[in-house]
């Protein structure tokens, strides 16, 4: 009888602090690193990654939103936490769970005053210097610098975010955001008496922009055993690693077809293996018609027919394998930027993507 749970994404702490290693060694010893744990920790599983990372002397962490950061501290996680994107609401909260909020805008700043005179929380000042998505721009600073004089309130750092920094062709780019951030940190240190970090390079701009690491970096999917350049080897390990079983095998005859509104018709008599994963667990139907692959005995299985929601079918025809055998969706960096170029996304969006219906098996250091 085939063990439940045949279907998870194995996580291997001890990859994760040798990426922490590798990454570490890029840094001078006055330079902090900034974790990303944002999305379930890019899909792996946040809480473990956490206090790993934690227990390794990690100088902060940082999560998109409240309710990520609200689970790490009960979780029992102690690091200073900065919320990349807060919203206006439960600004209380922030207080309660000793969460650094990321201040981008004008109307943000005005809704967490009341929460921020009231404590001791101070805040991080995010600037746009050519993403376009969140910040301040360099013009807004006299009258921020007022509203934070007025309330006095606490600078606890001051960072942008680098739009192309893994792109050779966009080199010119990226310096003149470098330029446009080194402004915008003069103009605050003009009208600030307090010392803040100063933070701009996220996992690429560590290994290609090291004139820019400033106080501190910001590194997520480097944590995860992927880099920005699939081309380099920088010497990071995948961290997670998803697996599942077969359940089934069919002889399939020609003519015959598979799966639903029958879009594999068999060319020849063949043998399919039912695998138990499907769109529901983060395998996107784009995966199907062969576009996307699974790894038995070291050989691909190209997915045939439409994904369904709980099961996939490859083609195993050239395959020797039987029922209950091991099947890889994915590990390595290779693989996943394979298969994520075949089936029209980038490799963040596939690993963040598998549901939380899939267990997660955690390998301790």
């Amino acid at each position: 009888m085939m063990p439940s749970n045949v279907t998870y994404l194995e996580i291997d702490l001890r990859a994760l602090l040798h990426n922490y290693k590798v990454i570490r060694s890029k840094l001078s010893p006055y330079t902090r690193l900034l974790a990303v744990v944002k999305a379930f920790s890019y899909g792996h599983e946040d809480v473990s990654m956490a206090k790993a990372l934690e227990a390794h002397g990690v100088d902060y962490l940082a999560v998109a939103y409240l309710q990520e950061g609200i689970r790490l501290r009960k979780a029992g996680v102690r690091t200073p936490v900065l919320v990349l994107h807060p919203q206006d609401v439960d600004k209380e909260l922030y207080v309660d769970y000793n969460l650094e909020p990321a201040i981008y805008s004008e109307n943000i700043f005005r809704a967490f005053v009341p929460v921020l005179k009231a404590s001791s929380l101070p805040v991080h000042l995010k600037f746009n210097t050519g993403l376009n998505r969140l910040g301040f721009n360099k013009s807004d600073i006299p009258g921020l610098m007022d509203l934070i004089r007025e309330n006095g309130i606490g600078i606890a750092s001051v960072f942008s975010h680098l739009a192309a920094s893994e792109d050779p062709a966009e080199k010119d780019f990226t310096l003149t955001q470098i330029e446009r951030y080194e402004e915008i940190v003069a103009g605050i240190g003009e009208g600030y008496e307090g010392e803040f970090i100063r933070h701009l390079c996220n996992t690429s701009g560590v290994f290609n922009y090291p004139e820019a690491h400033y106080d501190m970096v910001r590194v997520g999917i480097g944590l995860y055993g992927f880099s920005n350049d699939e081309h380099r080897d920088y010497g990071l390990q995948p961290v997670g690693r998803l697996i599942s079983r077969i359940s089934q095998i069919h002889h399939v005859k020609k003519g015959d077809s598979v799966g639903y509104n029958r879009a594999y018709i068999a060319p020849a008599n063949m043998r399919s293996a039912t695998i138990p994963i499907g769109h529901a667990d983060g395998i996107s139907r784009a995966w199907g018609k062969g576009k996307g692959y699974f790894t038995i005995h070291g050989k691909k299985a190209p997915v045939i027919g439409n994904v369904c929601m709980d099961m996939t079918m490859v083609d195993v025809s050239d395959i020797d394998c039987k029922e209950g055998d091991e099947v890889l969706i994915f590990d390595r960096q290779d693989i996943v930027e394979d298969i994520a170029g075949r089936t029209g996304t980038i490799s963040y969006e596939l690993i963040t993507g598998i549901s939380r219906r899939v267990k997660r098996k955690i390998i301790k250091p």
